[in-house]
């Protein structure tokens, strides 16, 4: 019973030690999202289809996966497809373009009509605090008119060395607009074509020429008690490749990745799933914990390694992740 006890209070203190809101705003429940799905906006067969895919996360894509010319048709069919579609377990949050496009403020204005909303947004080209604040201006003016007084986790997908230069400015105003707009900062996303373009790198299948960028997505990520997403494989059909790029974003502290294709999809959440003997190593650490903390001390040996308040953490971590997800 005292095991129960303690390990209820370890994995409780653990969402808010591991994913936390950021500083300023309210507190929300952690949920796993090991993979993002990006499905067209305007592709309907494909949107309906969803719910049989077991994807922790869709994100109903208004920007690069659509047309100019389709971006009506984006607009209009996502909305009705967030009131026609039961997504069962599958979170659904909607890209929308980004604020230099001049885009934004209609897909808001249109998706925002729908009688259900999507839990999350996703911000592209997230480059300056201005950007920012442009869009938590335009997100107010979204819902003033919706009685439900809804509020949105918001992912900021970083795509360029200017939005990756700007990062800690960027995030510390993102919190404090928090406080007079409908949305929560969630989520860090890093989107690697569009900055390899951006920097003039050449893209690599062992990506390299990524590391820095991803690592400071991560850091910052971390620094605020935001998730954070890896990048796209865009060879669908690589699946080696794919696994071993999912294992590696894992490594560096990744949360999740994003994903083009429904193939990737258990490749990526397996990658961002603790194995079940990792979830039995997690489970005796805190159980060991326990009764050390009872005797009074403060590092203890554990199947052979020294156990500190960082090892507690990682195992705190992984039962969390287990929980969430249901594993």
């Amino acid at each position: 019973m005292a095991s129960s006890k303690l390990l209820r209070v370890v994995l409780q203190t653990s969402v808010r030690r591991s994913y936390c809101s950021p500083p300023g705003q309210p507190s929300a429940v952690f949920r796993p999202r090991r993979a993002l799905l990006f499905v067209a906006g305007n592709d309907e067969k494909k949107i309906r289809k969803v719910p049989t895919l077991d994807v922790d996360c869709v994100v109903l894509d208004c920007e690069d996966a659509v047309a100019l010319s389709k971006k009506d048709e984006a607009r209009t069919t996502v909305r009705r497809m967030l009131e026609e579609v039961d997504f069962g377990r599958t979170e659904c949050a909607v890209r929308i373009n980004s604020v230099d496009s001049g885009l934004a403020d209609d897909d808001l204005s249109a998706i925002l009509q729908a009688k259900k909303l999507p839990s999350a947004i996703l911000l592209p080209k997230v480059e300056s605090v201005e950007e920012m604040q442009t869009f938590a201006a335009s997100l107010n003016d979204a819902v003033a008119g919706i009685e439900s007084n809804p509020t949105f986790d918001l992912f900021a997908l970083l795509e360029s060395a200017k939005g990756l230069m700007n990062l800690q400015p960027i995030l510390q105003e993102t919190v404090s607009l928090s406080d007079m707009s409908p949305f929560r900062l969630a989520a860090l996303c890093f989107g690697s074509e569009d900055f390899a373009a951006d920097i003039g790198a050449s893209r690599t299948s062992d990506a390299t020429e990524l590391i820095y960028a991803r690592q400071m997505v991560v850091l910052a990520a971390k620094a605020f008690g935001l998730q954070a997403f890896d990048y796209v494989s865009v060879d669908y059909k690589d699946t080696e490749s794919l696994r071993r790029q999912a294992e590696e974003g894992a490594r560096f502290g990744f949360t999740g990745k994003s994903v083009i294709h429904p193939f990737q999809v258990p490749i990526v959440q397996q990658a961002f799933s603790p194995s079940p003997e990792r979830v039995v190593w997690a489970r005796g650490l805190i159980q060991a914990f326990q009764q050390h903390q009872q005797e009074g001390k403060g590092s203890f040996e554990y199947e052979g390694k020294m156990i500190y308040k960082p090892g507690l953490l990682q195992a705190q971590n992984i039962l969390q992740i287990a929980q969430s997800a249901g594993l």
